[in-house]
């Protein structure tokens, strides 16, 4: 082989890849984040900012819109 040959993508990425710092793996057990309607029991994520329930329509949070900078309390939209 060729001393002065350039490497290939591959082997570039292989270099890097020996080169990085690799940390300690640690360990989590797996959960979720799931919380329940409080009317009629039906799963919701807790993380997805749903305001109503959509098996019963019981409304979590009270939204009210009003003009800001970026955002309208009418049709956002546009």
């Amino acid at each position: 082989m060729e001393k002065n040959k350039p490497s290939s993508v591959v082997e570039r990425l292989k270099e890097i890849a020996l080169q990085q710092k690799r940390e300690k793996l640690i360990k989590t057990s797996a959960d979720s984040s799931v919380r329940s309607c409080t009317n009629c029991g039906a799963p919701r994520g807790k993380l997805d900012g749903l305001t109503k329930c959509a098996y019963c329509g019981f409304e979590f949070l009270e939204v009210k819109l009003t003009d800001g900078i970026h955002i309208q309390k009418e049709d956002n939209s546009k």
